[in-house]
């Protein structure tokens, strides 16, 4: 995805306020061997874009001042009841470093799985994203997730998940957290996410 930014002058309260009257967003870039860079975009395109989920886990291209570089969505501020951006933040990328990004998961085949139809049980989804390390031309927009061979006694932990080639999970000391549970009919969730 390509986002068109310019340089922004001024800066301060009243400077951002005027942004947003003109159907501005302000913004900034840091990152990189460069220093931070306060930024100005157009609002709806931006607003239109963070709704996709796409726009949340890719390496977006920015074409500043009209030279392109790669960037991720880093945070983004919303008014608490207009549907108006208020800042957004983006970080630089090198292509040949490694990037740490919140990817997507997308479960699939929970309904033939045993712990459904034999156990009738209920799928619990705990995560529904989890942190990746890898190149920037190796992030996967989303990772999908075969649940068809989940049964009641299970729980699908970050290690089960099949990554694509390259990608790495990122967790912390020795942790392996849960990522999909089974509550079987007495209500319970298996024992090792209960305990989690």
């Amino acid at each position: 995805m390509k986002i068109i930014a310019t340089t922004r002058q001024v800066q301060g309260t009243g400077a951002s306020r005027r942004l947003r009257r003109a159907d501005k967003l302000p913004g900034i870039i840091y990152g990189g061997k460069s220093a931070a860079t306060t930024i100005e975009l157009e609002h709806n395109p931006i607003f239109y874009a963070l709704r996709k989920e796409k726009f949340h886990s890719s390496i977006l291209t920015m074409e500043l001042d009209g030279k392109e570089e790669l960037v991720v969505l880093r945070a983004f501020q919303m008014h608490p009841y207009k549907p108006q951006v208020l800042h957004i933040d983006f970080q630089r990328i090198a292509a040949d470093e490694p990037v740490v990004m919140s990817v997507p998961l997308h479960f699939h085949g929970a309904e033939n799985s045993p712990a459904v139809k034999i156990s009738k049980g209920l799928i619990s989804h705990v995560r529904s994203a989890i942190e990746v390390s890898c190149l920037p031309k190796d992030l996967p927009e989303f990772i999908s997730v075969d649940l068809s061979g989940l049964t009641a006694q299970s729980t699908l932990r970050v290690s089960d998940i099949q990554l694509p080639e390259g990608v790495h999970a990122v967790v912390h000391g020795n942790e392996n957290p849960a990522v999909i549970s089974v509550i079987t009919k007495g209500g319970a969730a298996t024992a090792e996410a209960a305990a989690e």
